[in-house]
C-alpha cells in the first residue's frame, strides 16, 4: 500500500493562482520574506561565480569587481554605490550581454533610481574606452547627456570600472565589502515599502 502524503501545511491548497484565496495568498507572502532573508548570500554566491572568468583580461571578473569596490570605497563612494560597484558585473558568466541589466534586476529593490540606471546602462559608458576599436562609436554614451545619473556613470566608469584590470593592484579582500552587501539586502524593497 501506498504511504499518503501528509498536506504540507506550509503550502497553498490551489494548484493554480487563479484558485487561490486569502489564506493562500497569505501562505505565499510569508514563504516569499523567509526565502529572501538569505538572498545577500545567494548574490555573493553568485559573485564566486565570477572567478576563472576572464575574458581575455589579465583579472578574472570576481577580481574585477573587487577591484571596482575597492576603488570606489577608497575615493569615498557611499556604502550603497560601493556594493553596486562590487555587484555591477555579476551576471556577466550567466547574460555576457545584457549584465548590466541583470545586476539592475537584482540591485533594483534595493538601491536609488540614479544607482539602478548606473548599473544598467554602465557598459554603454563603459565603450568610451573600447567601443571605437570594435567599429562602434565610442561616444554613444552622448545620447544620455541630461540625464541625472550621466556624470555618476561617467565617473563609475572612468575612475573605477575601466580601471580594474590591474593584477598588481591591492585590492581589499571580500570580507571587507560582506557587512555592505548584508546591510543592503536587508533594506526594506523600495516597490514594498511604497505600498
Amino acid at each position: 500500500m501506498l504511504a499518503v502524503e501528509k498536506l504540507d501545511r506550509s503550502a497553498v491548497k490551489c494548484s493554480t493562482m487563479a484558485e487561490g484565496d486569502a489564506a493562500d495568498w497569505e501562505i505565499v507572502a510569508r514563504a516569499y520574506r523567509e526565502e529572501t532573508v538569505g538572498l545577500a548570500d545567494r548574490v555573493i554566491e553568485q559573485l564566486h561565480r565570477l572567478k576563472n572568468y576572464r575574458y581575455g583580461y589579465q583579472v578574472d571578473r570576481f577580481e574585477h569587481c573587487l577591484q571596482t569596490a575597492t576603488r570606489a570605497m577608497r575615493e569615498g563612494a557611499d556604502e550603497e554605490t560601493t556594493v553596486c560597484a562590487l555587484l555591477h558585473d555579476i551576471g556577466d558568466d550567466l547574460a555576457p550581454h545584457s549584465h548590466g541589466d541583470f545586476a539592475a534586476a537584482i540591485l533594483k529593490p534595493y538601491i536609488t533610481t540614479e544607482n539602478h540606471w548606473l548599473i544598467q546602462h554602465h557598459r554603454t559608458f563603459q565603450g568610451y574606452h573600447f567601443f571605437h576599436f570594435m567599429g562602434q562609436d565610442r561616444n554613444e554614451r552622448d545620447k544620455y547627456r541630461g540625464h541625472p545619473a550621466y556624470e555618476r556613470t561617467i565617473r563609475f566608469c572612468d575612475n573605477w570600472d575601466q580601471a580594474a584590470f590591474d593584477p598588481n593592484y591591492d585590492t581589499m579582500p571580500l570580507q571587507v565589502f560582506l557587512p555592505m552587501v548584508g546591510r543592503i539586502f536587508a533594506r526594506q524593497p523600495f516597490s514594498l515599502a511604497a505600498r
